[in-house]
């Protein structure tokens, strides 16, 4: 009786353990993840064990083209991804809710080809620039033209979805200019290729991580453990020895093995909540081009989980 009693016991305390901690029974959840540096954290945060160390299992999956992610989102395939404020303004407004629950360190770079002798936003008139099509790349692109008083019908937009196929184009001069994320951006510069100017330096920051209405409702808790293993990437990455995790983002983040040499990482975040700016200038954006016919505040598209 003593036995069947203590093990009653143990049984009971280590239940009681587990509830506190906040890690038992957490669904899974499954994350969309693009060739950017924007998704680097998860990725240190998936081969480190922090989301182990959570008690949550994420499954990440790799997209090349932000067409294909939102087609994965909206399918039912995916939980949350790494995405941009446009991206979350043209779900809602087809009638798919999601909500953006942190900003990212993402930036989108102008970068001309070595042949073009281009080094000015001026120079590019009338020339190829690449972007992919009602995207942050061509919100970016067009953001960059209206500080110069250019308008889009500046230059001739040549549109091209996949990221690795637009830096390809633009390295082989079939491109005078393409924006680009990281790490892309700085792999065309170490190639040769000619920094112009990019959203850092228009103090914009468009990149955002966003969930379905559905995940954000029922995976709440799961939601904020992986922000808990995010914050332990972003803490690791910005102490690590570059050295600690080169190979292993290059090898799991689907980057070409040329950012080996050229990646560099931005200085990482905690997750926090975007500015409201950053959502109502892409909002203001995709009104004046008349892509969505709504206009959504803050409000509308951010949801707090920090419970700052």
């Amino acid at each position: 009786m003593l036995a069947v009693l203590s093990l009653a016991v143990a049984t009971g305390c280590g239940t009681s353990k587990d509830a506190a901690s906040g890690k038992k029974d957490l669904q899974p959840i499954t994350i969309g993840l693009m060739p950017d540096t924007d998704s680097v954290p998860f990725i240190i945060a998936q081969e480190k064990g922090y989301f182990k160390e959570e008690g949550l299992e994420v499954n990440l999956q790799q997209y090349k083209s932000a067409m294909d992610r939102d087609s994965a989102l909206q399918s039912g395939n995916l939980d949350g991804a790494v995405s941009d404020m446009l991206a979350v303004a043209f779900a809602k407004s087809g009638g798919f809710d999601v909500k953006v629950t942190s900003f990212t360190d993402g930036s989108y770079k102008l970068i001309a080809s070595k042949e073009s002798g281009i080094k000015d936003v001026k120079s590019l008139a009338g020339k190829d620039v690449s972007v992919s099509r009602n995207t942050i790349i061509e919100y970016v692109t067009d953001q960059i033209l209206a500080k110069e008083n250019m308008t889009e019908d500046s230059i001739n937009k040549v549109i091209i979805p996949q990221i690795p196929t637009r830096l390809e184009m633009l390295q082989n001069g079939k491109l005078a200019a393409a924006t680009l994320p990281e790490p892309m951006a700085s792999i065309a510069v170490h190639n040769g290729c000619q920094f112009v100017t990019g959203s850092d330096e228009l103090g914009i920051n468009p990149g955002v991580i966003m969930f379905t209405a559905k995940a954000a409702d029922s995976k709440k808790a799961e939601i904020q453990a992986m922000y808990r293993a995010y914050n332990k990437a972003v803490a690791y990455l910005n102490q690590a020895d570059r050295s600690e995790y080169i190979d292993l983002i290059i090898e799991k983040g689907g980057f070409p093995p040329a950012a080996k040499d050229a990646l560099k990482l931005p200085k990482y975040h905690e997750a926090a909540l975007p500015k409201e700016s950053d959502v109502v200038d892409c909002i203001t954006w995709l009104n004046s081009k008349n892509l969505i016919r709504e206009t959504y505040s803050y409000k509308d598209i951010v949801l707090d989980l920090f419970g700052k």
